[in-house]
């Protein structure tokens, strides 16, 4: 009986969760990776290891992608998400966030998300243009403790990237890039049952051999403006030794992204 009551205990609490980035943890709603405008022509396997920071959550996890070139420069698709999750919240988040525990007492694992990427335009006069289409599946864990929605979401992006120099042997390119499109995940709103968001995005990137230094601002408003406006100022720097690339990344967040991320990757490129 006391089973089965703590059971159903939890599940009315979660009429009271907020679905908003800043009422749930740094994985929920993942802001898009502002990407180059060109699609990749390798494969890539990566691994992560991730430590998001805030006063009232410390949390840690493991992050795999795996991208994969359908047709080589125009199409390709990644499979990504967190593998497994560990965090510990204070008394005071869990209870704003209407969590029922601090920290899980089973394993925590992520929402797998499907990426689809199209070359529209590609140019070295011009520039490069690329479409790209997300899905969020309700794989995630733990939606009584805020850490995943248990509920899709989908959305669009156009990013536009130009070289806007380049020397004759291509060893050295600077890069500038931007996004925009529309965001869109479902909620426990019986009235609103979702939310729409813009996305947007804008950064550069600066390659010389195989060293790839790169910043941007990125983030999403969405229309109801109650803890639903994250964004963040990534920066990235990768290092390649013959198709191994090793990921250093930092994030800071911003408005309704309450962590900042720091992060080492492998990537390994076929």
């Amino acid at each position: 009986m006391i089973a089965v009551a703590s059971a159903q205990s939890w599940r009315d609490n979660t009429a009271e969760l907020v679905y908003m980035p800043r009422y749930f943890g740094p994985n929920a709603f993942p802001i898009v990776d502002l990407h180059s405008g060109a699609v990749g022509s390798r494969w890539e396997l990566e691994v992560r290891g991730e430590m998001h920071r805030y006063t009232g959550d410390d949390t840690r996890d493991i992050y795999a992608r795996l991208y994969i070139p359908v047709v080589k420069e125009r199409v390709a698709v990644e499979l990504c998400g967190v593998v497994v999750e560990d965090y510990v919240m204070t008394p005071e988040t869990r209870d704003e966030r209407h969590a029922v525990e601090t920290e899980s007492p089973i394993t925590c694992y992520g929402d797998l998300i499907v990426n689809t990427f199209f070359q529209l335009i590609r140019s070295e006069s011009l520039f490069d243009l690329m479409v790209d289409m997300h899905l969020k599946t309700a794989s995630g864990s733990r939606l009584c403790d805020a850490r995943y929605t248990d509920a899709a979401s989908y959305g669009f992006n156009i990013t536009i990237g130009r070289n806007i120099a380049q020397n004759a042997s291509r060893t050295f390119a600077w890069r500038l890039q931007g996004m925009a499109g529309f965001y869109c995940w479902m909620t426990n709103d019986m009235v609103h049952r979702q939310n729409d968001a813009i996305t947007y995005g804008a950064g550069t990137s600066l390659a010389y051999r195989n060293i790839l230094l790169a910043v941007d601002y990125s983030g999403f408003n969405g229309y109801k403006n109650a803890g639903d406006r994250p964004a963040m100022i990534r920066t990235k720097f990768d290092f390649e030794y013959r198709k191994n690339i090793i990921s250093l990344r930092y994030k800071h967040g911003v408005h309704d992204y309450l962590y900042d991320t720091y992060s080492i990757g492998y990537i390994r490129c076929f």
